[in-house]
């Protein structure tokens, strides 16, 4: 089934609202899978997965939502509503929902961190589809990957799941940058992985062939920070630069590492890798990416 232009456009644009909010809405009257976070009024998600749904003719919608702090009591109950059919998980809620799920998948137990909720007869499953969707567009590199160093801006969730899957690319050494070092004690086992300061990781490069932005930096609206100053760029050089920002599609990061003839990855591709990965869990169809992608760059152009 293919989607005419402007087609069902209601059903497409963003949703962001709160929890309260939602579940007194007509909205929560259906079937749905829901985007919880905060704050998600940047995210894309709502567009992919509801193009897919579209796609598949399928009686639900995806949502994003907004959860306070003082909210998160509620999904206990809510989760059990019959119209919740899954959810997506980002920040800062990746490492605390796993106490409401029946069962953590094994990646997602390793990582510490879920990012996909998935309803099965009543018991919820927790999964973590970032190692796939951040390992996806890496596999043609991976020969030259593999036994090399690697240096992560950003020590948070997301950072947890690269360094498993930099781990399971067959890397050798993964710097992670802190701001506060001495503070990171999540990643204290793992033999692989040294935590440094933002004045050390110039002089862990040389060897380092792949870098990532793993931070919010450049992300909207503040689109014109970036982990690395101008005067650091250089160190970029000849190497893979990777940025799970997506929103911007090129960030300060990438320009940066553009500029001095490095290899370029931005996050929009691991956006729509991970949430293939999600669609499926939930559903058991395959994501219609190439439809997605055209929706997403027809948004972006506007």
């Amino acid at each position: 089934m293919r989607i005419s232009p402007g087609a069902h456009f209601f059903y497409l644009i963003f949703h962001d609202m709160n929890l309260t909010s939602f579940r007194g809405s007509k909205k929560a009257e259906n079937p749905h899978y829901l985007l919880l976070g905060h704050p998600v009024e940047h995210s894309w998600s709502p567009l992919m997965h509801n193009t897919a749904l579209e796609y598949y003719e399928m009686n639900a919608r995806y949502y994003a939502v907004d959860i306070s702090s003082r909210e998160l009591a509620e999904l206990a109950s809510f989760f059990n509503e019959d119209n919740f059919l899954g959810a997506n998980v980002t920040v800062p809620y990746k490492q605390l929902l796993g106490e409401y799920l029946d069962r953590i998948h094994q990646t997602a137990d390793d990582i510490g961190a879920i990012n996909t909720i998935v309803k099965r007869e009543y018991r919820l499953e927790g999964y973590n589809t970032d190692v796939y969707g951040f390992l996806s567009p890496l596999y043609e590199w991976e020969e030259i990957l593999e036994d090399q160093n690697a240096i992560i801006f950003g020590t948070g969730g997301a950072s947890k799941a690269i360094v498993a899957g930099l781990i399971e690319l067959g890397m050798a050494e993964i710097f992670l940058v802190s701001r506060k070092p001495a503070r990171i004690t999540s990643f204290k086992n793992m033999d692989q992985v040294e935590i440094i300061s933002y004045h050390e990781w110039t002089s862990r490069v040389e060897n380092a062939y792949l870098i990532v932005n793993a931070t919010p930096l450049g992300m909207y609206p503040k689109v014109n920070q970036s982990p690395i100053r101008n005067s650091e760029k250089q160190f970029l050089s000849d190497r893979i630069c990777y940025d799970l920002v997506y929103n911007p599609t090129k960030t300060k990061f990438l320009e940066q590492a553009k500029s001095v003839g490095a290899q370029t990855i931005g996050g929009l591709e691991m956006l729509i890798q991970q949430g293939s990965r999600s669609f499926q869990l939930w559903t058991g169809r395959s994501f219609p990416k190439e439809l997605v992608k055209e929706k997403l760059h027809e948004h972006i152009q506007n």
